[in-house]
């Protein structure tokens, strides 16, 4: 049986937001979307970025992989998901802002830093957190103090994702063309904080003023530079 809560969730919609939107999904509809924003995000259910930026149907391409993350170019192999929506949202869509958006307290992030026994024989997520390592040996070893080092590692795992971007041919000429910006930004899920990467220093600040302290001082630097 369909889940009851998504009927429910969805009677909801149908009563309440598709009247107010109407006239959006039939414009969607008739002419595509033209959204300006890429955000990739993670699939943890708590991060959701139409949620995050009060995001209307139409304005962001999202894509969502665990623990957001942008593997290098590489050509090899058969299927690509998270380099497929990033070739479509660049050369199809010609987005104008890609968004790594990280998390706290992401369980892929975790699970590297743990080292933790493979999920399945096949360990799809094992191999896919590999990515990880090369942010991980740029932030050196975990001298045990999880609370302290798990924060520093999803920065560093977002700072090695726009790095990753850059691999990309169809990615790197535009941003030196100067149509394409790469950003990273990372969300307190306890907080609602939004932290954002100053590209000229490479720290994560508040994106907007008014948060508590303790938030501005997390840096892209603690990673090693990329």
């Amino acid at each position: 049986m369909f889940p009851q809560r998504l009927t429910e969730g969805y009677r909801a919609f149908l009563d309440d937001r598709f009247p107010r939107e109407k006239n959006r999904f039939e414009a969607l509809a008739e002419k595509g979307q033209s959204p300006e924003v890429m955000i990739i995000g993670c699939c943890d259910s708590r991060v959701s970025p139409e949620v995050i930026f009060d995001a209307s149907p139409g304005e962001m391409f999202v894509v969502r992989n665990v623990a957001n993350l942008v593997p290098p170019f590489e050509t090899g192999g058969d299927f690509h998901g998270t380099s497929a929506a990033l070739e479509f949202a660049v050369q199809a869509l010609r987005v104008k802002h890609i968004v790594v958006l990280g998390h706290a307290r992401c369980g892929g992030v975790r699970a590297f830093a743990d080292d933790t026994a493979p999920l399945s024989p096949g360990d799809f997520i094992g191999r896919w957190m590999s990515l990880i390592k090369p942010a991980g040996e740029r932030l050196g070893p975990n001298k045990g103090d999880l609370e302290d080092y798990l924060p520093r590692l999803e920065l560093a795992a977002v700072e090695n994702s726009l790095k990753n971007l850059m691999t990309f041919p169809c990615v790197r000429i535009l941003v030196e063309r100067g149509k394409l910006q790469l950003h990273g930004a990372y969300f307190g899920v306890a907080s609602g904080v939004l932290l954002v990467r100053d590209p000229e220093t490479g720290e994560f600040k508040p994106a907007v003023e008014g948060v508590p302290e303790r938030f501005s001082m997390f840096s892209a630097r603690d990673a090693g530079p990329l």
